[in-house]
């Protein structure tokens, strides 16, 4: 499944051990400073959808009367000439916000690949991070010196963090050996003594890469239990805590409780932090850090982004929204006057519009009608030539009218 990302998980590795290089060199080579530094940059350059984002989500509250209005116009109605009436109104009403349905399903479509990309990094940090994979490769190196080595490995080791290793790869078995919690570091030692000092001086060398206050960023926290629980924990507090104060900035509170679809919303708001503890409990704890510090950054960015928008007002950013769609449909070719009435024009698809296919439909009935009533009128006044569409209208009416006599 995580090799469909694989070459989005090797550019984060790349910008992962830039990081990481940096801070090394200035004396701290953390991967906790590294993957919050990393979050941050990864924030800063999805700025511009979040603002759009956000700027949907302010604008959606301010719709919602309008939007209420209309679903209550059409409620139970089930015919297709309502159907396409509303969907018309609803469109329209996007035209006059200025804002497209499909805008605030980008920056999601985005972050999942990266989430699901960077659990493989995190799961596998020695092959992204050059300055971990080298005092592991040593102490690889160093064992494998020994006769039988990964037959001993094999056994003592079978799995690490519920998965089986195969310790004659030696990138498998660098990244199992740099999840080994203290009492697998202390048995490594013991069932290779020969090899015991160099265990000994890699693995202080990175402990001090990998433990970040308290916490072994490549390791599960159940697996170690203690302090290292604060991760999954946190993840999911600081999750809850993100998601409602950006209901509060935004109005997206008042939209999910008037909105048909705000029962899911409101348990979503509960559910999904609640799945995130979780899920940090059973993976690195680096993907754990950086949900917390996602969660932490995102609140940030909200607060100062609903007060940049407060500035602005919301009938300007109406405006200019409205300006900006209209600029984008002009560089298609399309007109103004094209895009004033959506009744009497077609959508940015060059489709006709629902309108144009309701106003056709009623064209036909009554065109119909119309027809039924000359046959009807022809019937009465004269009668209707042999094999004439008008002398079968009759023989049906004839047929009916003795029918009915029958019964």
């Amino acid at each position: 499944m995580y090799s469909i990302f694989q070459p989005i998980a090797e550019v984060l590795g790349v910008i992962l051990n830039g990081l990481f290089e940096l801070l090394y060199s200035i004396g701290l080579g953390n991967v906790g400073i590294a993957i919050i530094l990393f979050t941050l940059l990864i924030k800063l350059l999805m700025l511009p959808l979040t603002m759009k984002q956000q700027k949907m989500i302010k604008l959606q509250s301010v719709m919602m009367p309008e939007m209420k209005a209309i679903q209550k116009k059409y409620a139970g109605k089930r015919d297709q000439d309502s159907m396409y009436a509303q969907q018309q109104e609803m469109r329209d009403l996007n035209e006059k916000y200025g804002v497209s349905q499909a805008g605030g399903c980008i920056q999601m479509l985005i972050q999942m690949p990266i989430l699901l990309a960077l659990y493989g990094v995190f799961r596998e940090i020695p092959r992204y991070i050059t300055r971990m994979s080298q005092p592991l490769t040593g102490i690889y190196e160093a064992i494998t010196a020994n006769s039988g080595a990964l037959d001993t490995l094999s056994q003592n080791f079978e799995k690490i963090s519920g998965v089986v290793v195969d310790w004659s790869n030696s990138e498998k078995a660098i990244v199992a050996i740099n999840s080994f919690n203290d009492s697998q570091w202390s048995k490594l030692s013991d069932l290779f003594p020969n090899a015991a000092d160099v265990i000994t001086s890699n693995h202080q060398t990175l402990t001090h890469m990998n433990v970040f206050l308290g916490v072994n960023m490549s390791i599960n926290p159940q697996a170690v239990m203690g302090i290292a629980l604060l991760i999954p924990v946190l993840s999911g507090i600081s999750q809850f805590i993100s998601v409602k104060i950006s209901q509060a900035q935004t109005g997206a509170g008042a939209v999910a409780d008037d909105n048909p679809m705000g029962a899911s919303m409101k348990m979503m708001t509960y559910f999904m932090p609640i799945m995130s503890a979780w899920i940090a409990l059973s993976v690195p704890a680096g993907l754990g850090l950086y949900w917390i510090a996602t969660a932490v950054i995102q609140t940030v960015l909200t607060v100062l982004i609903n007060r940049h928008y407060d500035k602005i007002g919301t009938e300007e950013i109406i405006r200019r929204n409205v300006e900006a769609r209209k600029k984008k449909a002009e560089k298609r070719g399309l007109t103004s006057d094209k895009l004033s009435g959506a009744a009497n024009a077609r959508n940015l698809s060059g489709r006709p519009s629902s309108n144009e296919k309701l106003e056709a439909y009623r064209k036909r009935q009554e065109e119909n009608a119309k027809k039924v009533e000359e046959l009807q009128a022809q019937l009465k006044n004269k009668k209707a030539k042999s094999g004439s569409l008008a002398a079968r209208a009759g023989m049906v009416q004839d047929y009916n009218e003795r029918s009915s006599k029958k019964n």
